[in-house]
């Protein structure tokens, strides 16, 4: 079978069988989209209204859009589809006639026409779609349709006016219907449309597709994984900015570094949890350049663990930095922090601190260090940065989690390092 050969091969040994086909097996390989389509490459069952599919580059996203509306158009003959893009340039070159756009996804026997002229496409069943630009939202008022394929929704430059008129409009049939296809960015649009009621969200990663190179697939994710943009571009994550926040993600992104000068002192700070099943530990390595700049090394931050097994993790990550102190807060029981610790490793040069403000309070001046140009991440530490731009201006946290224990430790190590006194010591290496 057709299918089974192809997912034998590597990409380029496909790509050249696929082009090698009969008019016959082309149609086996066309029939079977369900069988080599990923999950996430399929629409949801049950009664949906909105399928967002919401992922990082490479997933598959126009391939999906392109075989569900052409699927729509053969089944429903009478059919009228929006098709919307950023640009109409943008339907033309990707919806359209792109590598996985609808004339590349038409079965044999089965052509279409597009009508550049006039924005129209028209399918062998009869059925047609129609290219508007969210650039031009007027143009969608006062059309109808039975259904829409909306690319790059994150993108559209007047989104809000587009969509209001995509959706007045789409009121043909017992069922209209609107694909979604998008890279997130942390746009107000995008919020509302995973917001709506009869909405199905798919996420994906571009590792996901497994018809992309491997070679591509880690190369990408050894440029980007785990930063800002590895996390929107190939992750597919929305990432949001919240108002307020003393760290911004292009904060961080500005000063973040492959790898860190030479060294003059090296701190791991500790956050430690109330109990077992409280927060997580916060453990963060942090060290001084010589460069007199802060490098942020490691987040070794570890949760639902025994005070012994946390402290045994603090003392690991300072043997594997090569620590020069240990900075832990003592709030939660200042005499049991100092015991575990030195418990798991008696030589730790331990100097405990007395958390007298909030710790939002507290991170203010180390935020403005970042802010100065002063703080670099080495490499990404995605958890710990979410938790930093999660803490907003008047005392507030604004999450992931119930606290920012990682945050907090990453504060108690600058503070250390930066704010405080600092002893002279001599150059180091990494």
């Amino acid at each position: 079978m057709v299918a089974a050969r192809l997912a034998a091969l590597d990409e380029d040994a496909r790509r050249a069988l696929l082009r090698s086909l009969g008019a016959a097996a082309r149609r086996e390989y066309d029939a079977r989209w369900q069988r080599h389509a990923h999950d996430g490459q399929l629409p949801p069952v049950g009664d949906w209204r909105v399928w967002l599919i919401q992922a990082g580059r490479g997933f598959g996203k126009t391939r999906a859009g392109a075989e569900w509306v052409s699927e729509l158009a053969r089944a429903v003959p009478e059919a009228r589809i929006a098709l919307v893009g950023a640009t109409a340039e943008d339907v033309q070159r990707v919806m359209i006639e792109g590598q996985s756009g609808l004339g590349a996804v038409a079965r044999a026997g089965e052509p279409i026409v597009y009508r550049r002229t006039s924005g129209e496409v028209t399918f062998a069943s009869g059925a047609k779609a129609y290219v508007y630009s969210a650039e031009a939202p007027e143009k969608l008022r006062g059309p109808e349709h039975h259904a829409a394929w909306c690319d790059e929704l994150a993108k559209w430059r007047y989104g809000d006016a587009a969509w209001d008129n995509l959706v007045l409009g789409l009121r043909l049939g017992d069922r209209p219907r609107v694909l979604v296809t998008t890279t997130p960015r942390p746009v107000l649009l995008l919020r509302r449309v995973r917001a709506l009621a009869g909405e199905h969200v798919t996420g994906g990663r571009t590792a996901d597709n497994k018809h992309l190179p491997a070679s591509f697939v880690a190369d990408v994710t050894a440029l980007y994984g785990g930063t800002r943009l590895g996390r929107q571009e190939l992750d597919g994550e929305l990432i949001d900015e919240i108002d307020g926040a003393l760290w911004t993600r292009g904060m961080i992104e500005a000063g973040r570094v492959a790898a860190a000068p030479a060294l003059v002192r090296v701190v791991v700070a500790v956050d430690p949890p109330a109990g077992v099943d409280g927060d997580a530990c916060g453990i963060v390595c942090v060290a001084l350049g010589a460069d007199q700049r802060g490098y942020v090394l490691a987040d070794a931050s570890v949760a639902g663990l025994s005070p012994e097994r946390w402290a045994r993790a603090v003392a690991e990550c300072a043997a594997r930095h090569g620590a020069d102190r240990v900075v832990a807060e003592k709030n939660q029981g200042g005499e049991m922090v100092r015991s575990v610790l030195l418990a798991a490793d008696a030589g730790l040069p331990l100097r405990l601190v007395h958390a007298a403000r909030g710790k939002i309070a507290r991170a203010e001046p180390v935020a403005a260090l970042y802010e100065a140009g002063r703080v670099s991440h080495v490499g990404a530490l995605p958890a710990l940065e979410d938790e930093l731009c999660g803490m907003v201006v008047g005392g507030v946290y604004h999450g992931p989690g119930r606290s920012p224990d990682r945050a907090d430790a990453l504060v108690w190590g600058l503070s250390e390092l930066m704010l405080g006194r600092q002893r002279q010591a001599a150059v180091r290496g990494l």
